[in-house]
């Protein structure tokens, strides 16, 4: 924890306890209703809160039994220690006390001998706490007490009224009696006495004469000394220091010197050990130094020091010699040192009460101790301060004379609300009790802290609250009016006021965005529940130092007056415009946005790149982030909606937004967190969580290069998470916990909120109490395992650094950026990048540098893989031989090298990857191998699919079936036949259904008579897969082959079934018949009842029902591969049960999960190629009629993937349906899904992919520039969102009068042909655009390969063509599935 600011003292007398307890110092003091003990400057052993009271006036340590009591105007509450056995050492309340009567107010504590209590009021009363606490002695008073303190052998009690100046000494008459009794006497003093101090024994059971310090209002300490009857004639007067003319500075005239004074008293023994702790620390330099020797000169005196301090940082010490000796020399009384220069931090301009110091002195038992001064400055600050003795009396200029370790205050009240600067340089907190206090970060060198900078006395309910200008102004909305605050100085004051009205309930306070940084107008904004708001411009005096870099600025304006040169007030508000953002119906809150990244300003465009400063949710769930402009000649405020996300949760209660476009939500019930991502409206993390009470606070921050942190916070403890970047090769999460901040074991107060400081230390608010958290990472085992890969060395990392290492571009040698290689068609590249590795880490030794680049630059990312490709295949026909070289260097990543790589791997640990980062490399070199291998003889897309199946082979998810996208690239390839050989070997030659399953083999394959061959494979090796050879495992593959003969035969077979007899001779019946066909469907529908879902649909099959065979393997048995597989076996790939399954079923659940792969696939299964384009890119609903509405799935990132722009680039040039179905996307529309994959590139850590696709992007041509008359050229932002062609509802990729082919920028020879033939007038499609459900003609789709070479006539019916056209080779070749 960097720091601790653990309440503000309270401004009495006896606020501040400290003692030696068991060779521990403990301090204590009370704030509020907050008793804190602690035991070094950043340390909080224990806070404890009273409940029942709202303030505490006193407390006392007794040292001999470390109880604590402290107590309230009317009850005393005994504290006693346990656990100090097990080194954690806390207090339990013992017992509670209250005053007779009821009129009384103690002022003091004080403890006497072990478990006696001496209780100061009106009177004057004893209490024992031995087991019960028992009053056992008490004398009236005529006034009550302002000092009551026992000498430290208890015999004497000193004891003063408030103005009194007599002092009071109690002499106990019997020690051990059960009748207690004193007698007293008096110490006259010429004014009020101001403070008491008993001298301490050098240890507890010395027997020493009881020395009495007095401080007088006429600024003198006396010396107090029994008399010659050991005090039974009570205390006699031994000395006296004149506190005026002790500091008398010869460089300052008299009527310039402070006439303030304090004193303080360093006992005798605390003096002794700070000296020894010199001798022991001093060098041997400082050992020949003045200032050692003076102090040795000093010590060997055994004096007791009182030191003497102005408010101007003069310093006078002295001595006190022989105390209480008979025969008192002058020499007694001497002068030690008398310096200046000494910063002790005296309050400015404070009056009254707030304008006092108490000084305690003290150096503990432990050697690593240092003399230490406790300052409690009654303007509510507690300071630790520690001096070497040696230095702090040292007579010569002495620049390390006092050392300020911590300042301790708070507030005295429970915290409400913390808020913060868009810098975060500045803190405003409130109380419950609306108490305000202005803090800025302050750098030390034990690092960043919190310095209270001013205190705002508010008396009326405070409803929102905004900092300005870095905490030198601040605002408050109340109920009916808005105040201005100037917190320039220690004490606010109160500067403007404006009154207003407002339709409904104001939700939030907005600092608008300026256009120029540090100037004198601000404009801030309240929104009310109705959606209705008021803007407000406040002028300001010019900054004198820059919020950006905190230096001085020497341009300031001249003042006259208090009013501006330009005839403005030099401080003014007034209303400056009112805005209506629609209806407030529905609406839940309006708040602002946490400021993240760099400093809020604008460049001055209202559009979507603008930062966002204000995010709206609905009780429907529904997030709009908002960004805002003032317009200077029109004075009034323009606004735009930047994003809208529709997340679906009910009733949220709680969200908050970033300016940087990220938003987290909490449900109804508090228990479960969403993260999202507002510019793509995407779900990015969700979690649950479960015994950790109720989330009640979200806080926003982010790196220098704007990546997320997020703080969860809980009533007892702040979870710290991270962005990460997106995976989708394994579909890892996106956000992660790095920290874990558990606050119970300091207070047991709920956290009342928490923010973030712009240096990535997190502020939290718990009670009277700020913590302000370190900003280094601990790196630990239970941690994210990339936060080990990033730092090996270190035990901690800034946070800042760890997040932006866990995002950030990634290393050229990772496998996600290999992997992304590979899909982007730069299959060469990534066997470049891994031959450079290969040749870096034969040489490599941990502890290297290894360059993240390995020498490579952004351009080969963007060359032509052509030119490589054709380079290597030149060196392979030259020789077989050709990656056989003698010295050892391979040009190509065969099986070989790769196998050598790996075994590199196996022993080396890579810079900047992860163990399981490293695994997953190896994963890809294998596989890379595998596909340099047969590469002669594939296309691309096998390759793609050959890596990622052989890496989900050697993943652990091998049972799991490979994702869409992998099937889809297998679809697409003109290389199947080689596929289905490499997996069938893969799974050595007995694939089974659920190896077919794992492949997706009859989801990809096209060529239907090979399909029905691997089908047939599967149903024998479904059969032989036992010993016994059950019949009924193949029953529906060979139903769904039409081999019925083949089931009957296998049936005879099986004679140890008992269900042969009566399967056979229903199987030998003619199931044309409709009789047949019943007793089929009957045995289905039992089957079914029995839950034997599979058998079932083989006897639907049987009835000749594809359609309920095909509904129960979906609907029952969840297996849609098989379902799809038996659809296409059964009645070929043009069947109607097939195209109503994929269209009635499989696309509605695509759209509604969002599953682009899953519907481009189905789409061109069902002839519509042009759509197959189109959901690549355009939301999924709108190509379905009637529309769906997506799910929650469907809002998760990963339904997103850059692949989908390889597949777009490689569909889109395919065909003439597919370059009509590219039309249908607008330009607009396309230009945004490639920013919005770019943007996943880079959130992918994959930079260089992202730069090489915009880079290298092309756009279809323009159509002809007759379908746009008078139409000036678009800019890309300027494009309609979707095509114009797209606007018709009945509009298909066949209804245009110009060839599609020019749109293309390169030669179109090899698009392939395939626009079915057209009526005059196409049939209409009912519904919306790519309607799925009314198809143009029976039989033009899916049979659109028949007419390939059949051009649409054009709308005015011209003649047909008389030449004979020959079809493209690539038509040809389509035909035939290749």
């Amino acid at each position: 924890m960097r720091g601790i600011l653990p309440g503000r003292p309270q401004a009495k007398l006896q606020a501040v306890a400290h003692g030696l307890w068991e060779g521990n110092q403990i301090i204590i003091y009370i704030s509020g209703n907050a008793l804190i003990i602690l035991d070094r400057p950043d340390h909080v052993l224990q806070t404890t809160y009273i409940e029942e009271e709202t303030d505490l006036e006193a407390v006392a340590l007794d040292e001999e039994t470390g109880k604590i009591a402290t107590c309230s105007t009317r009850n005393i509450y005994i504290y006693q220690p346990y656990g100090q056995d097990e080194g954690v050492v806390k207090w339990s309340l013992q017992g509670t006390m209250s005053l007779p009567d009821s009129d009384d107010s103690i002022t003091t504590l004080s403890w006497g001998m072990a478990d006696e209590l001496l209780v100061g009021s009106a009177s004057l009363a004893l209490f024992t706490t031995h087991g019960s606490t028992d009053q056992i002695w008490t004398k009236q008073l005529a006034s009550s007490v302002k000092f009551a303190q026992f000498s430290p052998d208890a015999e004497l009690i000193a004891s003063t009224g408030r103005y009194d100046r007599l002092l009071k000494i109690w002499r106990r008459l019997a020690f051990g009696s059960a009748d207690q009794s004193f007698d007293y006497s008096y110490l006259p003093h010429p004014m009020a006495i101001t403070g008491i101090h008993w001298r301490q024994p050098f240890h507890k059971d010395q027997a020493t004469d009881n020395v009495l310090y007095t401080i007088c209002a006429d600024n003198k300490v006396r010396i107090w000394v029994p008399g010659d009857h050991h005090g039974v004639d009570g205390l006699q007067l031994w000395g006296e220091v004149d506190l005026i003319e002790s500091i008398a500075p010869r460089s300052v005239s008299p009527d310039q010197q402070s006439r303030k004074r304090y004193a303080f008293f360093i006992d005798g023994k605390d003096f002794t050990r700070a000296t020894e702790r010199v001798v022991q620390q001093a060098t041997s330099a400082e050992k020949d130094q003045v200032a050692l020797h003076h102090l040795i000169e000093v010590a060997n005196r055994n004096p007791e020091i009182c030191v003497v301090l102005d408010d101007h940082g003069n310093m006078s010490a002295w001595g006190f010699e022989n105390i209480g000796a008979k025969v008192k020399k002058r020499t007694d009384v001497f002068n030690i040192a008398h310096v200046d220069g000494l910063h002790l931090h005296f309050a400015s301009g404070a009056s009254g009460l707030q304008d006092n110091v108490q000084f305690y002195a003290f150096c503990g038992e432990k050697q690593d101790s240092a003399f230490t001064l406790l300052s409690h400055h009654f303007d509510g600050r507690l300071e630790w301060l520690e001096s070497r003795i040696d230095y702090l009396f040292d007579p010569f200029p002495q620049s390390h004379r006092i050392q300020r370790k911590a300042v301790w205050t708070g507030h005295s009240h429970a915290i409400k609300k913390v808020n913060r600067t868009a810098s975060g340089r500045a803190l405003v907190s409130r109380t419950v009790s609306n108490e305000c206090n202005v803090w800025i970060q302050r750098p030390t060198d034990l690092g960043m802290t919190l310095h209270r900078h001013s205190t705002v006395s508010v008396t009326e309910h405070i409803h929102r609250t905004s900092l300005l200008q870095e905490g030198n102004f601040v605002v408050f909305l109340h109920h009916g009016d808005i105040s201005l605050w100037d917190t320039r100085n220690p004490m606010a004051v109160e500067v403007a006021r404006c009154d207003y009205k407002l339709q409904g309930r104001p939700l939030c306070l907005l600092v608008l965005p300026e256009t120029e940084p540090g100037g004198r107008c601000v404009h801030i904004a309240t929104i009310s529940s109705e959606m209705k708001g008021i803007c407000w411009e406040i002028r300001l005096p010019l900054q004198d130092k820059d919020p950006v870099t905190g230096r001085k600025l020497s341009s300031i304006a001249h003042v006259l007056n208090g009013v501006h040169t330009n005839g403005h007030l030099e401080i003014s508000m007034e209303k400056y415009a009112t805005f209506d953002l629609g209806s407030g119906e529905d609406l839940a809150f309006v708040l602002p946005v946490d400021p993240a990244g760099s400093t809020p300003v604008i460049s001055g465009f209202l559009d979507t790149f603008a930062r966002d400063i204000a995010i709206s949710y609905t009780k429907s769930g529904v997030i709009r982030s908002w960004t805002a402009r003032v317009n200077a000649t029109d004075r009034k405020l323009e606004w735009l909606q930047t994003s809208t996300v529709d997340t679906s949760i009910m009733n949220p209660s709680l969200a908050s937004g970033t300016s940087i476009r990220k938003a987290a939500l909490v449900d109804a019930e508090r228990t479960t967190l969403t993260i999202w991502n507002t510019r793509s409206a995407q779900l990015e993390y969700q979690e649950t969580f479960t015994g950790n009470g109720n989330i009640q606070d979200l806080d926003w921050s982010s790196t220098p290069d704007n990546q997320s942190i997020l703080a969860v916070g809980f009533p007892h403890r702040v979870i710290i998470y991270a962005q990460l970047r997106y995976d989708y090769m394994n579909i890892g999460p996106s956000w992660v916990q790095i920290r874990d901040v558990r606050i119970r074991d300091i207070t047991p107060h709920p956290i009342g909120d928490s923010v973030w400081l712009g240096s990535g230390n997190l502020v939290i608010g718990a009670g009277n109490q700020l913590f302000v958290q370190d900003e280094k990472v601990e790196i630990s085992e239970g941690l994210f395992p990339s936060l080990r890969m990033i730092s090996r060395k270190t035990a901690s990392l800034d946070i800042f650094a760890a997040v932006s290492r866990l995002n950030g571009p990634l290393p050229i040698y990772h496998p996600q950026l290999l992997s992304q290689c590979v899909l982007g068609g730069k299959l060469t590249l990534a066997q470049r990048i891994l031959i450079a590795l290969y040749r870096k880490l034969k040489f490599f030794t941990e502890g290297d540098e290894l360059d993240s680049f390995l020498g490579f630059s952004p351009e080969d990312f963007s060359e032509d893989a052509e030119a490589h490709t054709t380079a290597s295949r030149k060196k392979e026909m030259h020789s077989s031989y050709a990656d056989f070289s003698d010295d050892g260097e391979p040009d190509s990543l065969t099986e070989e090298v790769a196998a050598n790589l790996n075994e590199l791997l196996t022993h080396k640990k890579i810079p900047l990857l992860s163990s399981r980062a490293q695994f997953h490399l190896a994963d890809i070199i294998e596989c890379v191998g595998m596909v340099e291998k047969h590469r002669r003889s594939i296309d691309d897309n096998a390759g793609r699919f050959l890596l990622f199946f052989r890496q989900h082979v050697l993943s652990d998810e091998k049972q799991a079936p490979i994702s869409w996208r992998e099937c889809v690239w297998a679809f697409h390839s003109g290389s199947q036949d080689i596929l289905v050989d490499l997996v069938s070997r893969q799974f050595q030659g007995k694939m089974l259904w659920q190896h077919a399953k794992e492949c997706g083999l009859f989801v990809w394959l096209t060529d239907n008579t090979t399909l029905r061959t691997q089908f047939e494979a599967i149903a024998r090796n479904e059969y032989t897969k036992t010993d016994e050879k059950n019949p009924v495992d193949c029953s529906l593959y060979y139903l769904a082959l039409k081999k019925k003969a083949v089931l009957l035969g296998l049936w005879r077979m099986a004679t140890w079934s008992r269900e042969q007899g009566a399967t056979q001779r229903l199987l030998a019946n003619n199931f044309t018949e409709e009789r047949w066909k019943t007793a089929a469907l009957k045995n289905a529908y039992a089957l079914m009842g029995r839950r034997r879902f599979e058998y079932a649909a083989a006897f639907f099959l049987l009835a000749d029902d594809l359609s309920s065979a095909v509904g129960v393997l979906h609907n029952q048995l969840h297996d849609t591969q098989l379902a799809i597989a038996v659809a296409r076996v059964y009645e070929g790939d043009d069947g109607p049960v097939l195209r109503t399954f994929l269209k009635e079923k499989i696309l509605p659940q695509a759209a509604r999960d969002g599953n682009r792969w899953l519907a481009t696939w189905a789409f061109w299964m069902i002839g519509r190629r042009d759509n197959a384009v189109r959901s690549l890119v355009t939301p999924l609903e709108r190509l379905m009629s009637p529309p769906e509405t997506p799910n929650f799935k469907s809002k998760w990132y990963f339904t997103d993937d850059p692949a989908l722009v390889v597949l777009y680039k490689q569909l889109r040039d395919k065909s003439l349906q597919t370059l009509k179905g590219a039309m249908l996307v607008g330009p607009r529309e396309e230009w945004e899904f490639v920013l919005h994959t770019s943007g996943l590139y880079e959130r992918m850590g994959c930079d260089l992919l992202a730069l090489d696709l915009v880079k290298t992007w092309e756009f279809l041509a323009p159509p002809p520039s007759s379908l746009n008359v008078n139409r000036a050229p678009l800019s890309p932002t300027d494009q309609p969102l979707s095509s114009s062609h797209a606007q018709s509802l009945n509009r298909s990729a066949a209804d245009f009068a110009f060839d599609p082919r020019k749109l293309l920028r390169r030669r179109s020879s090899l698009v392939v042909a395939d626009l079915p033939k057209r009526e005059h007038v196409a049939n209409a499609l009912v519904g919306t655009v790519g309607s799925t459900v009314k198809e143009e003609d029976s039989d033009s789709d899916g049979v659109a390969e028949k007419k390939k070479d059949e051009k649409k006539p054009e709308e005015k019916k011209k003649p047909a063509p008389t030449q004979f056209t020959e079809p493209d080779a690539s038509s040809l070749l389509d035909a035939f599935g290749f």
